[in-house]
């Protein structure tokens, strides 16, 4: 059938916690029972409803999981399936119910402190707003928006379902009824916490409308702006009738010239007298900086730019620092407080390159080739098939390589350089044979390529190669 042609929202009946705020001191708010008046005021809601549906609608129920709600709910269902006065068209067969946790009441906590404690936390939610104050250990108002919120979006997609049937209940708390609605037709913060709680199974009907399919409100909320206008024009009335008549007492006439304006409480702070700052001790030179800090601020109108720096790390005194390898507070690695290196770019021009990589360098060959012979390096040539197996185990292998041929790379490299030959030069027959040396890779059978001068015999070392690898793949070569 699609989307129902009416939401019905129902606040439970009167519980024993309404009646009675001190039971929430030992018993959980979850199994707070109604009350004898509670279940009749349920039954009624039941008559109501059977009164208010057609023949043929079917009927879905959501209900909180608290003991309240779900005796509501079977009071509802008692009189609304019963055959008494007259057979009722409704079955409890053909109806669907459905405990939903999100429809719970706003959490206040667990066990609920004493009274006055109590009364002290509904003045203080008063003064600091309905919606965002928070219960100490439960939740806001907004708290049970974000959990009504995405019970909608569940429920607008059950709507969705062919067989979804036409008239849905929700049987749920009296906040939650308002935060319903607040999220349903998008209210502002302000005229929710102006609205009124919801009578004991008061039903809140949203019916749809034919040409547009949205759901207009059936009922009209009740508000305490409206509750003070009718009590200040009421009693406006009254004043004006005893002025007339002379008989305006006089202690009301005492009680307005004596009448002072009540301090707003404050909840906030330190109410009893603050001591935190008794122990409280600060650093001499963070005092200074801060002062400073205040000082600067109230002066920033001028358009004169101060001599010293605002930030704290650049007013440190220069101290000897000791870097550390996790050092925050030292500012000092920064490389934005850093100066640039100063670079001699003529002379790096004009001196010998005696760097392998063309890096401009001051150091003399002389000094290099001293250096690698106590320090011998290797470099990262191939060596050109070591085991001849047949395999890539000789692929990455390092070459060893002599002093000479460092000598005359190094020599080369630095004439090439000196004479403005960079990297775009033709290199002499000794450094093309090197070049192509080290550019020597191994295939797959760690064979040296056509072009490589290690060795033995080019021919003849082809030649065991390949019979080599023919005993390899032959039965004899062959491993089970």
């Amino acid at each position: 059938m699609g989307r129902p042609r009416l939401i019905i929202l129902i606040r439970h009946a009167q519980s024993e916690g309404n009646k009675n705020r001190e039971i929430h001191q030992t018993i959980p708010d979850h199994r707070v029972k109604l009350t004898p008046d509670g279940w009749e005021q349920a039954r009624e809601a039941g008559r109501r409803l059977r009164a208010l549906l057609r023949p043929d609608d079917t009927l879905q129920f959501y209900t909180s999981p608290y003991r309240r709600t779900r005796e509501t709910t079977d009071g509802i269902l008692e009189t609304l399936t019963s055959d008494d006065p007259e057979p009722s068209p409704f079955k409890r067969s053909n109806m669907k119910v459905y405990e939903e946790p999100r429809l719970r009441e706003q959490d206040f906590g667990n066990f609920q402190p004493c009274s006055a404690e109590m009364e002290r936390m509904w003045q203080e939610r008063a003064d600091y707003g309905h919606f965002f104050y928070r219960i100490p250990n439960g939740e806001s108002a907004a708290d049970a928006y974000d959990r009504v919120s995405g019970f909608n979006e569940s429920l607008w997609r059950q709507f969705g379902e062919d067989d979804f049937a036409s008239v849905c209940v929700l049987v749920t708390h009296g906040l939650m009824s308002r935060v319903f609605l607040m999220k349903w037709y998008h209210f502002s913060v302000e005229y929710f916490e102006d609205l009124r709680n919801v009578n004991h199974c008061e039903f809140l009907i949203m019916k749809k409308q034919d040409d547009s399919g949205k759901y207009d409100l059936q009922n009209q909320l009740r508000t305490w702006s409206e509750l003070r206008r009718e009590r200040a024009a009421l009693k406006a009335k009254e004043d004006k009738e005893n002025g007339e008549n002379g008989k305006e007492k006089e202690s009301n006439k005492l009680e307005r010239q004596n009448s002072t304006p009540v301090a707003p409480r404050k909840w906030g702070g330190c109410p009893q007298g603050c001591n935190h700052g008794k122990n409280l001790k600060i650093r001499r030179d963070f005092a200074e900086l801060v002062q400073h800090d205040e000082h600067i601020a109230k002066h920033s109108f001028t358009h004169s730019v101060p001599e010293v720096n605002g930030t704290i790390a650049s007013r440190r005194a220069p101290l000897k620092r000791t870097q550390g390898p996790n050092n925050s507070d030292d500012d000092s690695d920064d490389p934005r407080g850093r100066a640039a290196p100063q670079i001699d770019v003529t002379r790096a021009q004009e001196e010998v390159v005696s760097s392998p990589d063309g890096t401009p360098s001051f150091i003399t060959i002389d000094d290099r080739l001293r250096n690698a012979l106590k320090t011998p390096q290797k470099s990262t040539f191939l060596h050109i098939g070591r085991d001849f197996g047949g395999t890539y185990s000789g692929h990455a292998s390092e070459e060893e390589v002599s002093d000479n041929d460092a000598r005359e790379r190094l020599a080369a490299k630095a004439a090439r350089v000196k004479s403005g030959e960079r990297n775009g030069t033709t290199p002499n027959g000794r450094e093309r044979e090197l070049s192509a040396n080290r550019h020597a890779h191994a295939n797959r059978l760690g064979d040296a390529p056509s072009n490589s001068d290690q060795g033995s015999d080019g021919g003849d070392e082809a030649e065991d190669l390949d019979k080599a690898e023919q005993e390899d793949r032959s039965i004899r070569g062959s491993v089970y």
